[in-house]
């Protein structure tokens, strides 16, 4: 996973460095030197390729943010995710793998922060390499396929567990709220077109379970850790900038 992000920033650099040599900041057109502000709508790649790649995972996420100030953007991101999974008990080298329950998770989820960045561009381009944060919220309920009975027992079932019941129960009303950490880039491949990535650290905040089954996976935050309140994701964007107005550059210290 760490290999998978490091090559995606690699590559977000490699992107942010091509549209930067785009333009040639020894000349500049000097008839306009104002910076745009506006909304940048988009989605995230990694849930469609990811619910076309796995047929027990379903998800959509759009992002967005809006320029408030030269460095400082609000942002949100708005998703929907519905994903079945299975729990196993043991391995194929020590012992024989057991399912212990089946279970499937659907719900809606709400991040609202903002984004700071921390790169200067040249003339004309709004690349951003930024740091932020996030509140987030999940609304959500639970289904328990199927499952079985954990006996230390093993006289009767030595190589699986006892079967349970395989009636689906259904457990609503559960929601979630998290703190997000994020680091991220968005670079502009064309004009008003960006490609963005992000890795973000959650730490849950508040976690409302039914008496019955824990919240083992919750839509946005994605696996809860027993016994740890962190969690890691991360955000592969593309996404369009509608420019509303224009706004002259601060001047900085040695331009003054």
């Amino acid at each position: 996973m760490l290999r998978y992000f490091i090559k995606l920033f690699l590559l977000g650099g490699i992107m942010m460095g091509w549209s930067q040599e785009s333009l040639d900041p020894k000349e500049p057109d000097l008839k306009d030197t104002r910076l745009q502000y506006g909304i940048r709508l988009g989605v995230d790649l990694s849930r469609p390729v990811r619910s076309f790649l796995n047929e027990n995972y379903t998800g959509l996420e759009i992002t967005g943010d809006l320029r408030i100030t030269e460095k400082l953007y609000l942002a949100a991101e708005l998703g929907n995710e519905d994903f079945t999974q299975v729990e196993e008990l043991g391995n194929d080298l020590e012992a024989p793998v057991a399912e212990v329950y089946k279970y499937t998770t659907n719900g809606s989820y709400l991040k609202l922060g903002v984004e700071y960045n921390t790169y200067e561009n040249w003339y004309g381009m709004n690349n951003t390499i930024f740091i932020g944060g996030r509140y987030a919220f999940s609304t959500f309920s639970q289904t328990l396929n199927e499952n079985a009975i954990y006996d230390s027992n093993r006289y009767w079932f030595p190589d699986g567990l006892a079967p349970g019941s395989s009636a689906p129960a259904e457990y609503g009303g559960l929601n979630a709220s998290w703190l997000e950490f994020l680091f991220g880039l968005k670079a502009e491949l064309f004009a008003n077109i960006y490609l963005g990535a992000s890795v973000r650290l959650g730490f849950l905040i508040s976690n409302k379970e039914s008496d019955n089954f824990p919240n083992l996976w919750i839509p946005g935050f994605n696996k809860v850790t027993d016994g740890s309140n962190f969690g890691v994701g991360f955000n592969y964007s593309i996404s369009y900038f509608l420019p509303l107005y224009k706004k002259r550059k601060k001047p900085s210290e040695g331009e003054e």
